[in-house]
């Protein structure tokens, strides 16, 4: 049983139970919302399993423990964690996607009603969220919080109409930091990874598994080279698909594993492109706008609420080949319609998606919630 330390200060403890801390959207969005509201909330880490890449941007001090959950499920897993709940002495304990069911039942075990369950997105490994076992789950515990959380629309209708939930659904969309991602020049970038100043430079960035498609990008990439052989794609990320991709990949493809330096690669694109099979609210589409990149993005899951299809950037088809290629092909023919986009992008993430509007919704919750 890890040891803890319990501060006795003037903040209100919030204790957030996910599977791991690797590179994602939730890690990073969860990340964003910790740095800005350390000053008011202490904030407690707990990963069933391990930490993983994205703890570096956990501001210092932050406790995180680490569980080491084995494969599978157990009760003695269980009773540990709900152990470990009970002794952190939360004011809420804030539990988060399929992995957080754990912590919902351990939170149940200690005694702990003041209990958050966030939604962030579906994984690969249940990609509609209709799986019949894990419905059969979630509805049986659907009354154990006393709130949910969710970061998009898709997701808050998934809630009510699929799992059946029986407590308020507050939908709470991700937040930009539009003073670290804004518009400049991407020269020392491209400069620094060996890439034409003059080129056509398609940017991806996220976990490279296979949810996020980039097969349909590295496809229209291939058609696009037709056309435009000093086409670049800048694949920003790790993950289980990263052999395959990098065997089956065409040239111009350039493989950066995942990267400390995002603000400036995106500052270094023409164009940002997402071709998910499933997104909850993409942080790297708002960093994109944020950056006044246009996006292009797959029409599913929050992405048709972050981008206006012709103002800001373009939706397609999810897998369809054809029409990234078009779109790309497009804004390669025209600098001046994505400058145009990457500007109103700009405006709209300055508009409505920051920080601080995120940090107060969630903080409104954990108050509702909360002793």
């Amino acid at each position: 049983m890890p040891h803890v330390d319990i501060d006795r200060d003037h903040r209100r403890r919030v204790v957030h139970v996910v599977n791991s801390f690797e590179t994602g959207g939730m890690e990073k969005g969860v990340a964003t919302l910790i740095r800005h509201s350390v000053d008011v909330v202490d904030h407690v880490l707990v990963c069933l399993t391990h930490t993983g890449e994205t703890g570096r941007l956990l501001p210092s001090g932050t406790r995180v423990i680490e569980m080491n959950k084995p494969p599978g499920n157990s009760v003695s897993f269980l009773v540990k964690l709900a152990r470990l709940l009970r002794g952190l002495r939360p004011c809420v304990v804030h539990t988060r996607n399929w992995p957080g069911m754990d912590g919902v039942i351990a939170a149940r075990v200690a005694g702990i009603r003041e209990l958050v369950h966030g939604e962030h997105g579906l994984g690969s490994d249940d990609p509609t969220g209709l799986d019949a076992r894990r419905l059969r789950v979630r509805r049986a515990l659907k009354s154990w919080p006393m709130e949910y959380t969710c970061v998009s629309r898709t997701l808050e209708q998934w809630l009510v109409d699929a799992v059946r939930v029986s407590r308020p659904v507050t939908r709470i969309t991700n937040g930009v930091d539009t003073d670290l991602y804004r518009p400049g020049s991407g020269a020392a970038a491209r400069a620094e990874l060996g890439v034409d100043s003059g080129a056509f430079v398609v940017g991806v960035i996220g976990r490279l598994d296979p949810i996020k498609d980039h097969d349909t990008l590295l496809a229209a990439h291939r058609r696009l080279r037709a056309a435009l052989p000093g086409a670049v794609v800048l694949v920003v990320g790790d993950g289980p698909e990263r052999p395959r991709l990098m065997a089956s990949a065409p040239q111009g493809v350039r493989f950066l594993g995942n990267r400390s330096d995002i603000p400036a690669l995106l500052r270094a694109l023409d164009v940002f492109v997402l071709p998910s099979i499933n997104e909850g609210i993409s942080n790297t589409i708002l960093e994109a706008m944020a950056s006044g990149v246009p996006v292009v993005a797959s029409r599913v899951g929050g992405s048709p609420e972050l981008v206006e299809d012709g103002v800001t950037g373009r939706l397609f088809p999810v897998g369809d080949i054809d029409a990234l290629t078009v779109l790309l092909q497009a804004y390669a023919a025209s600098p001046e319609l994505a400058a145009r986009h990457g500007t109103l992008g700009r405006r709209r993430a300055e508009q409505d998606f920051s920080i601080d509007t995120m940090v107060m919704a969630y903080r409104r919750v954990w108050d509702r919630v909360g002793r």
